[in-house]
């Protein structure tokens, strides 16, 4: 298990931060020149000296949980390196995705990982590739972007090239072809994008066949372990946020990533929206989260167009910081709903756009059960348990939260805030109208148990720590 360092104060040490993931105990690991003891602290996880080029290794041993932490990750062996310029915060392994950007990198010459920012691109390009510093390139730093002054001289035939932020740099794009085309073997490129492949522009025809495209979000519970769904919850999955020493930290780290990512990074992804405005417009989609696009309300409310107001929606749609859930239609008689549902895709950020900052406002606030939706349906996106999800719905108000056609059969999600879900005639007619084989109701409880015939109460904890056909 790997993490990250940060440089420290003095330029001989690192600052490294370890986190006991045996969930019996939470304990902290000193290595310092003249000492390499080992000792389980009570107290709160707190930075610690590690000389440069150091190794600091920890075995979990029984002991009592740690009082502070609302989810102690299950691991029983901890290896954190110390290097000069600093690796490794405290990395949560994520098997799936690394299986999934490895298996895309035998295949393809090019492999594009989008996600959000701080969503772990980079830890994860890292971690698989393990690039020599000469073969990565950060697009966001100066020194980078001149080093890539002649790109044909500097791409150079050899082991995985990494290339971050490759959004702001385009005109590599064609360069790339040729030079793949060249050299037709898989893995020769890592792209990292911050934004849609629309709007990195990797979907342009130069790179058409060439490319392959990986997805990368927040933490998913299978991740992170069933224990943690409340703080996966609460803080969302953005890595800063969800290992944060508090809850009241998470929040402040996750008021400043809303603030940058208006201010700075919607611009860089060439976005040219004013902050306040989408501040204004992100906070009401974070009211409307969860429920079916209205965009001639939201364009009354902003005075603005139906057109600026949809184009503000696709701008935070092409940042993959909020998810349309496009509607499915069916030849039925019934009118049927024919807009998306929108949804703020991480769930830390959208309870600080609504001002939640502990357990106790969101459990007590009148968005509780929209938020809960918006995370069931993001885990199973992100997992892969539902493919192509669509959402169904009648003028009448019946309606299905997930439909998903794969494994030659017709399912449906529907996703309750309860420990005792009901069957609902809403589910009855989705059932019938859509001709589904079964529908797996999603709740807050424990127990797994029949509704009815193809209609199945699963826990949410069981549903999304091990992704599993549905």
């Amino acid at each position: 298990m790997l993490g990250v360092l940060h440089p420290g104060e003095d330029p001989s040490t690192d600052q490294l931060v370890l986190v006991s993931r045996n969930p019996r105990v939470c304990h902290r690991v000193e290595r310092a020149p003249d000492r390499s003891d080992r000792r389980a602290d009570p107290r709160p996880v707190q930075p610690v000296a590690v000389p440069t080029g150091a190794t600091a290794t920890a075995t979990a041993e029984t002991g009592p949980r740690h009082p502070h932490l609302a989810n102690c990750f299950a691991l029983y062996f901890f290896r954190a390196i110390a290097v000069k310029r600093g690796t490794i915060h405290l990395v949560i392994p994520r098997s799936e995705d690394e299986a999934r950007l490895r298996e895309a990198l035998s295949r393809s010459p090019i492999v594009l990982l989008t996600g959000p920012r701080q969503a772990g691109k980079s830890t994860l390009a890292r971690l698989v590739v393990a690039p020599e510093r000469h073969r990565l390139f950060d697009l966001e730093d100066p020194r980078d972007l001149a080093r890539l002054g002649d790109p044909t001289l500097t791409l150079t035939p050899g082991p995985t090239i990494v290339i971050d932020e490759a959004q702001r740099r385009p005109d590599l794009f064609p360069i790339l072809r040729v030079l793949a085309d060249a050299d037709e073997g898989p893995g020769r490129f890592l792209l990292l994008g911050s934004a849609s492949p629309e709007l990195v522009g990797i979907a342009s025809e130069s790179l058409a066949g060439r490319v392959a495209l990986v997805e990368l979000g927040g933490f998913e519970l299978a991740d992170v372990g069933p224990d943690a769904l409340d703080t996966l919850w609460l803080r969302g999955g953005l890595p800063r946020s969800f290992t944060a020493s508090s809850d009241a930290r998470s929040a402040a780290w996750r008021d400043d990533y809303i603030s940058t990512f208006l201010e700075r990074d919607l611009g860089n992804l060439g976005i040219r929206i004013p902050p306040t405005t989408m501040r204004r417009f992100w906070t009401m989609i974070a009211h409307y989260h969860a429920q079916t696009w209205n965009g001639a309300e939201l364009a009354r409310a902003l005075g603005v167009s139906q057109s600026t107001i949809r184009r503000y929606l696709d701008a935070l749609t092409d940042a993959l910081v909020v998810r349309q859930l496009q509607p499915w239609f069916e030849n039925l008689s019934k009118r049927q709903v024919r807009s998306p549902k929108v949804y703020v895709r991480d769930t830390g950020l959208l309870h600080r756009l609504l001002g939640i900052d502990s357990p106790e406002n969101l459990l007590s606030h009148p968005k509780v059960g929209a938020s809960w939706e918006g995370l069931i349906v993001e885990q199973l996106v992100a997992s892969r348990s539902v493919e192509r999800p669509w959402f169904w719905g009648t003028q009448a108000g019946a309606e299905i939260d997930l439909f998903a056609e794969q494994h030659g059969e017709r399912i449906g999600v529907e996703i309750k805030r309860t420990d005792q879900p009901k069957l609902t005639p809403s589910m009855r007619k989705a059932l019938t109208d859509l001709r589904l084989d079964h529908i797996v109701v999603v709740h807050a409880g424990a127990d797994e148990f029949d509704l009815a015939e193809r209609i199945r109460a699963v826990p949410a904890g069981v549903v999304l720590a091990s992704p599993r056909k549905l």
